[in-house]
């Protein structure tokens, strides 16, 4: 997959305003660890997690996603009247039907001959709409367009916690299900790309490579119907070490087409942004496929586990803080469960 005609203007996110410690949720949990003798300090520990981030309860994506939609455009300074396109591509929306990037685009002011679909694909789902919009963009069909999502993880954590609180049967296995659950943060995060003809940043979206192991889809799963229709909170349960290893062992697979697409080797990449899982899979990640995490921008330590928006996070982030260098290229690299990988190339000319 290569392509010759798309910039990326710019990353932007929204960072939500309510911190909530991982020593926050274990003093919660107290009365499960002192019954099943487990130690305070092992959910940051493991995980390397120190805080997650929250937005007020209640808060619904789409009104989020609209407010850094509007943020991304005015940064990129692309007028809402040239955005042929709208993804909206988080886990969590606002409803089933119709589109949350309905009401976005409303909200956001965005023309009536603008493409407007929500995309669904776990912790991949804004990678998947940077394809969709660069292919658009590529054809000609298009000039420009946005890929926008909202993790609300508020109400995944706090269900966890009530569940685990309220299960006198509760074993250590038990409790080792539902961890990942606890790393869960929140924050929203936004992509425009644009035809290089109008690019004002000329950070050329290059190509990159797409494999799956659909083999492994049961290893992360949740949600409901129920969780859907407001019943119930959401749940998830997660084979992390399965997933660990099975999710790097794709990693690896799609880095050694990602580089021959790209003519690549590991020494030509010069930042990374990773998704953000752990520091267990962050490290491993890096090891396998031969980069150093010095090139890498970290935010799982104090964001926690954002879903579909942590790469972009850290990307808004990491070109905000000047971790890019003008001329570095730069590698995506995502990875969601089913399990799906998508890597991308970039040349950061600009800012």
């Amino acid at each position: 997959m290569r392509y010759s005609e798309v910039c990326v203007e710019t990353f932007c996110c929204t960072l939500p305003p309510h911190v909530v410690t991982s020593a926050d949720i274990e003093t919660r949990l107290r009365p499960v660890y002192e019954r099943l003798g487990l130690p305070e300090g092992r959910l940051e520990l493991m995980t390397g997690i120190r805080e997650r981030r929250f937005f007020d309860p209640g808060t619904r994506p789409g009104a989020v996603s609209a407010l850094t939609v509007r943020q991304a455009l005015e940064l990129a300074g692309v007028d809402p009247a040239h955005v042929g396109a709208l993804v909206h591509g988080s886990v969590c929306r606002d409803q089933m039907e119709p589109a949350t990037a309905a009401g976005v685009h409303h909200a956001a002011g965005l023309p009536g001959e603008c493409i407007v679909l929500d995309v669904s694909n776990a912790c991949l789902g804004l990678l998947n709409g940077m394809l969709l919009v660069a292919d658009l963009i590529e054809l000609g069909r298009i000039r420009a367009g946005v890929v926008v999502g909202t993790e609300t993880g508020r109400d995944l954590v706090e269900g966890t916690v009530q569940r685990l609180l309220n299960n006198p049967h509760l074993t250590r296995k038990d409790v080792k299900r539902e961890f990942a659950s606890l790393t869960i943060g929140s924050g929203s995060a936004a992509i425009v790309l644009c035809h290089r003809r109008f690019s004002r940043s000329q950070r050329r979206l290059l190509g990159g490579a797409v494999l799956s192991d659909t083999s492994q889809n049961q290893l992360c799963a949740g949600g409901s119907l129920d969780a859907a229709r407001g019943a119930a909170p959401p749940q998830m349960q997660t084979d992390s070490e399965a997933l660990l290893q099975a999710g790097v062992a794709l990693a690896e697979r799609t880095w050694d087409q990602f580089r021959g697409i790209l003519e690549w080797s590991s020494e030509d990449v010069g930042r990374v942004f990773t998704h953000q899982v752990g520091k267990a899979h962050r490290q491993l990640l890096l090891e396998r496929v031969g980069l150093s995490p010095a090139i890498d921008f970290p935010t799982v330590e104090f964001l926690g586990n954002t879903g579909a928006v942590a790469l972009p996070t850290a990307a808004a982030l990491g070109f905000e803080q000047g971790h890019v260098r003008s001329d570095d290229r730069v590698a995506l690299l995502g990875i969601g469960s089913g399990l799906n990988c998508i890597m991308l190339a970039l040349e950061a000319v600009g800012r």
